[in-house]
């Protein structure tokens, strides 16, 4: 580096010295006076240039001796680190040849223990041999002996105490259940005033009703054409009747009179408008009556598409009662048992509140509503647990987990209560009796008993005028005939029952 810089410092002096010269020479030929000036600078130069030699030298001795005093430190440095890597490789050769020493001795002791393990199974098989010889019985013939003795000497005590379990059981089932209902119903105690979808509306003044007819009837059809629902202008005074048996489209068909109403500008392309953002609210509303549900009830994890059906069930009901009202109390009460019981409360939360998703879905899809909504549940991918207490929770499927009977108790509890379903005591006697009745219009029956809520009937035949396949199709026929007969929620369960005694006195 010092080499350098005084080889730029001369190049600098040669500059320097042949601008001068030239200056000098150029100088000279003018004016033969400008000789002394010429001689000055020539000096003046020199001089300077000398100076800046002496600090060039300078600089590269004091920067060659820096260089020189950083090499001698960075030799220190690698030779302090050359030999703590030299001591640390000593101590991992150390350590190394102490691991070895070790493994020797582990792989000695195991030998040995391996010898003694050895020693100690052909003691034991002497032992036993020794021992058989003198009881004159093998091991497998000992042990069979001695299992037969102790079997036959508490035979008994075992009897005894299954009998007296299962006493005790019986004996205290019934009021264990008892106390456990009565419990979770003191604990639930919800409205039971039924919530019913409202299909009239009423108009705000007598020129609102020709306004919403229009002209030749323009903007009722048009109405009509976008709700799909019928609206009846002329049967009440000051108010429009919504006919149709899908509750949400009645739900549309209100939200969108009543927000036309209030804008006042009625004509079938603001029909159009205000129904498709009346279909927009109402899918907000469902979607969020679901999300609701699911809260409130406490359980996570329900699918979307589920809880869109759920949501549905807002704006239906069954016998007066809102269907997703009597979800949500089910979920509830089955909270409450399945915690006494001992069984899931998450699937019995889920499975109860879901009991009814079936009636969500329009009578396109056939069949009875607890196998479709299993049927549904089995699709968005639910657990088998789940799917099975929903389809099980009427008398058609057996009930085969804790949490399936649970919700089937839940759904008698709700529906039974006094006031959760708009039935009079009058209306609840004559299905009773249509049910017995329709039983005993069939030939070959003795007796029909409705049972159990109107929920079973129980039909005794002759057994001399009905055998065993005649039962089984006299069960189906009564039951075909109370499907095309009588409107009932849920299902009926119709028992045939055919019983022969023989009876013969000795003389």
């Amino acid at each position: 580096m010092g080499i350098e810089i005084i080889a730029a410092i001369i190049g600098v002096l040669a500059g320097v010295g042949a601008g001068i010269g030239g200056k000098y020479t150029y100088d000279k030929s003018r004016t033969t006076g400008g000789k002394t000036k010429a001689d000055q600078l020539v000096a003046e130069a020199k001089t300077r240039a000398s100076d800046i030699v002496l600090s060039a030298k300078d600089e590269a001795v004091r920067l060659t001796n820096d260089a020189k005093k950083d090499e001698i430190d960075r030799r220190k440095t690698w030779e302090k680190t050359e030999n703590r890597l030299a001591e640390r490789e000593t101590a991992l050769d150390k350590k190394l040849d102490e691991l070895d020493k070790r493994a020797e001795g582990l792989r000695a002791q195991e030998d040995e223990v391996e010898d003694l393990k050895n020693e100690i199974k052909q003691i034991r098989v002497k032992q036993q041999e020794k021992l058989e010889k003198i009881a004159g019985l093998k091991k497998a013939d000992a042990a069979e002996k001695l299992m037969q003795m102790t079997e036959r000497d508490i035979k008994d005590d075992l009897t005894g105490l299954v009998a007296k379990l299962q006493n005790d059981a019986m004996e205290t089932a019934e009021e264990r259940a008892q106390t456990i209902l009565v419990t979770a119903m003191e604990r639930m105690s919800s409205e039971v005033t039924a919530e019913r979808t409202v299909t009239a509306i009423r108009l705000t003044d007598d020129e609102m009703k020709g306004r919403i007819i229009g002209k030749e009837g323009r903007n009722i059809q048009a109405l009509q054409r976008a709700t799909g629902v019928d609206i009846l202008v002329d049967d009440t005074p000051g108010m429009i009747i919504l006919s149709s048996f899908d509750p949400l489209r009645r739900q549309v068909a209100r939200l969108s009179m009543e927000m036309l109403m209030k804008d006042g500008r009625i004509h079938p392309g603001r029909i159009e408008e205000v129904v498709a953002k009346a279909e927009k609210e109402i899918d907000k509303e469902v979607t969020r009556a679901g999300e609701d549900a699911a809260r409130e009830v406490g359980v996570v994890g329900i699918p979307k598409d589920m809880l869109q059906l759920l949501g549905e069930l807002k704006f239906r009901t069954s016998y007066g009662q809102n269907v997703l009202l009597h979800s949500v109390e089910m979920a509830h009460l089955a909270g409450l048992i399945a915690e006494e019981i001992g069984a899931n409360v998450r699937i019995t939360k889920i499975a109860t509140l879901l009991h009814d998703i079936g009636k969500a879905v329009t009578h396109k899809i056939e069949g009875k509503h607890h196998h479709i909504g299993a049927e549904l549940a089995r699709k968005s991918g639910m657990s088998e647990e789940i799917v099975h207490a929903i389809e099980a929770h009427h008398d058609d499927i057996e009930a085969t987990t804790p949490e399936a009977l649970v919700v089937r108790v839940c759904d008698a509890l709700s529906a039974a209560r006094p006031g959760a379903r708009n039935i009079s005591a009058e209306n609840f006697a004559e299905r009773m009796r249509d049910l017995e009745n329709i039983a005993v219009s069939f030939k070959g029956i003795d007796k029909a008993y409705a049972i159990s809520a109107g929920r079973e009937v129980r039909v005794i035949v002759s057994p001399q005028a009905i055998d065993d396949l005649s039962a089984i199709k006299l069960a189906r026929d009564i039951a075909t005939k109370i499907e095309s007969t009588m409107q009932y929620p849920g299902t009926i369960k119709v028992n045939v029952i055919r019983e022969t005694r023989a009876i013969e006195y000795a003389k």
